[in-house]
């Protein structure tokens, strides 16, 4: 097993060398007071665990990423983000004998037990919960995708301690603060059989106490301390950093390092937040307001766009986002991509998929001013369950927003150590795009980074009336019914009846 930690701070929040102790299996220093730390453990087939080793050797590969609800703050390379909740992607392994393209194929039931042991009871073991994704228009999508609005990691933290950690496994003591982190992913693939769990901790204070397992050669830990900095060499578009390296076990005293990177994700200097204009209605409008205009780039070709993850109780119209007048006056260009089946009919609680995922791209003001500016999407509400108050909250999370803009030819992403990749919305991109991410607010009195919405339900208590009246309904147009047949016979019989004595008097 492979082990980095690295804290990045800004140079104002930098520590003395001399400061940091170095011991056999262990670092310490002083609490860097602003800092963002990121934990990566790569587990390669001999670390797996016998059963999930077992569930994940039928996948050519498993991406999840999850985001909490709680705003944040980051520092780069860490900018990208995703819309919060649980996201799972997938593809299975190949089966020339077998379809496996279409979910009921997949081992769906087995993926969601899965997972579900990782993150709690989740509601996907129909094959139907999950969305297949278009392989064939981006060919570097995972097949399926789920998402659930996960708020806690604590089933999580469990399943680390039960499968991962040992009784006296000194580097499992602090397991718990995983809670507490504002991203986490976890990737495996079939060609290397490896798993890359990397979670994030936000920009704060952060203490600085790293130690390795004393037991077993195999477990390398690296442990970083960065702040940006520019080697001689560094490209145009990179990101460069310099700093302090360790590798215990190894290192008697921390090592120097300046090195820069390109990177596909970079922080845009624009903000934006997200509400529903009053009133919402069942066909609410979604106003996101940025807080400026500009191109992050101003000699690349950059546009920008919201990925929106809508779950079920919540859908977007395809036909209505097709109408290029009617996008245009809400500050959007086009709809780029819209997961598929979107039923628009059903109720809430007979739709058996999760939701579905919305890719726009967003038209801001042309008139080569810096401003602030407002897009509005128009969304609309399946019927809900009844409830005692007649009115139900739904929460949709914030989606992810971002500048995308075309990169230099040269640019090898896969050389920056901390890339993220499978997101969702970056294999609809060519494999170029940067993308510049916009950080998110939320909204006035809240720190959490969802939309928050009253709407107004059948109330329980009336439900019983409006079932009684529907019945009443249903049965008196039964017997009208009835009636009309009974009467139209009785007319038609007696209409019979006269012609016969007609033709009796004639005879």
């Amino acid at each position: 097993m492979r082990q980095r930690v690295t804290f990045v701070h800004p140079p104002e929040a930098a520590i003395d060398p001399d400061a940091i102790t170095v011991k056999s299996h262990s670092l310490s220093a002083p609490d860097l007071s602003s800092a963002v730390r990121e934990d990566r453990f790569t587990l390669g087939p001999a670390d797996i665990p016998a059963v999930p080793a077992e569930i994940l050797d039928r996948y050519q590969e498993l991406h999840i990423r999850w985001a909490g609800a709680d705003s944040y703050q980051t520092l780069e390379p860490f900018s990208s983000r995703v819309p919060p909740g649980l996201h799972v992607f997938f593809t299975p392994l190949q089966d020339p004998e077998v379809d496996t393209k279409t979910p009921s194929t997949a081992d769906i039931p087995g993926l969601c037990k899965f997972v579900s042991s990782m993150f709690g009871s989740l509601n996907c073991s129909n094959p139907e919960s999950f969305v297949q994704l278009p392989t064939e228009r981006f060919p570097s999508s995972p097949a399926f995708q789920y998402y659930e609005p996960l708020e806690s990691l604590e089933t999580f933290s469990n399943y680390i301690k039960s499968y991962l950690c040992g009784p006296a496994d000194t580097a499992c003591e602090n397991i718990d603060s995983v809670q507490d982190v504002s991203s986490l992913d976890i990737s495996y693939d079939s060609i290397s059989r490896s798993v890359k769990v990397t979670a994030l901790s936000p920009l704060n204070k952060q203490p600085v106490s790293i130690t390795a397992p004393s037991k077993g050669d195999h477990h390398r830990t690296e442990v970083g301390i960065l702040t940006p900095g520019a080697p001689p060499n560094m490209k145009e578009g990179d990101i460069g950093m310099s700093g302090l390296l360790t590798v215990l076990k190894e290192s008697k005293k921390p090592s120097p390092v300046l090195f820069s990177f390109p990177s596909r994700h970079k922080e845009s200097k624009t903000h934006f937040s997200a509400k529903f204009l009053a009133p919402t209605g069942l066909h609410p409008t979604w106003q996101l307001k940025f807080s400026s205009s500009n191109s992050p780039l101003s000699d690349a070709a950059c546009s920008p766009h919201a990925y929106l993850t809508l779950p079920r109780s919540v859908f977007a119209d395809r036909y209505q986002l097709a109408d290029e007048l009617f996008v245009q006056s809400k500050n959007i260009s086009s709809l780029r991509f819209m997961s598929s089946p979107v039923d628009l009919e059903q109720p809430e609680y007979t739709t058996l998929s999760w939701g579905s995922t919305v890719l726009l791209e967003l038209a801001p003001p042309t008139d080569g001013r810096d401003s602030e500016w407002t897009a509005e999407i128009p969304l609309h509400l399946r019927y809900l369950k009844p409830s005692a108050s007649g009115y139900t909250t739904l929460q949709v999370p914030y989606p992810a927003v971002f500048w995308a803009c075309n990169a230099n030819e040269g640019m090898a992403f896969s050389t920056n150590p901390f890339d993220r990749t499978n997101l969702g919305y970056d294999s609809m991109f060519d494999p170029r795009t940067v993308f510049w991410h916009m950080s998110p607010e939320p909204a006035p009195g809240t720190l959490v980074l969802t939309s928050k919405i009253t709407v107004p339900v059948l109330k329980m208590e009336s439900s019983k009336w409006v079932e009684l009246g529907t019945a009443l309904a249903v049965g008196a147009g039964f017997l009208w019914v009835l009636w009309c047949l009974f009467a139209g016979v009785s007319a038609g019989k007696k209409a019979a009846a006269k012609a016969a004595k007609k033709d009796e008097k004639k005879a």
